[in-house]
């Protein structure tokens, strides 16, 4: 149940180190991403997997806020690609990331793993750092970084229904 995975979604900053999380279940949530609506069905979003520890290591370095990498299993960078948005669908990429960032979330939570999402656009230095790190071109905007791994951690629910926050026009 889709509700289920919601609730259950936290952002974790502490994760079981060297645990086995596999490449299945990467596609997994890979594949979740890419089921993400997007502008004109633009799908303009890429993805870096990073497992490598010298490279999780230089994202600590470049973005202060994801020191949870040193623990985690994965790091999935999500990117986006300027050149297949034009017209109509041009400038949303924003939306397009956000809407397969929340997919690798959710899917996440399913399977019983962690993750943390953690922002790079719209910061100009880390836009710049993460494209030298990974080597991409100046049409390609690291969009954020996601934490993926076994939690060490629980965390209770943070986000709650208020009632004060919507406004009915019947």
């Amino acid at each position: 149940m889709i509700i289920k995975a919601i609730r259950d979604r936290k952002s974790i900053r502490n994760y079981v180190p060297k645990a086995d999380v596999s490449e299945a279940q990467i596609k997994e949530l890979l594949e979740a991403a890419m089921l993400a609506p997007s502008a004109c069905n633009s799908r303009p979003w890429e993805f870096i997997v990073v497992q490598n520890r010298e490279k999780l290591e230089a994202i600590t370095k470049i973005h202060p806020y994801t020191q949870m990498l040193t623990t985690a299993s994965y790091a999935i960078v999500v990117c986006a690609d300027l050149k297949l948005q034009s017209g109509v669908s041009e400038g949303f990429f924003p939306q397009d990331c956000g809407a397969a960032t929340q997919n690798i979330l959710l899917q996440a939570a399913e399977l019983g793993l962690g993750t943390c999402w953690c922002g790079i656009y719209p910061k100009e230095d880390k836009v710049r750092a993460f494209r030298s790190l990974f080597a991409l071109s100046s049409n390609v905007v690291p969009f954020c970084v996601i934490a993926v791994g076994v939690p060490a951690e629980e965390k209770g629910s943070r986000g709650f229904y208020e009632e004060s926050k919507v406004k009915w026009i019947t």
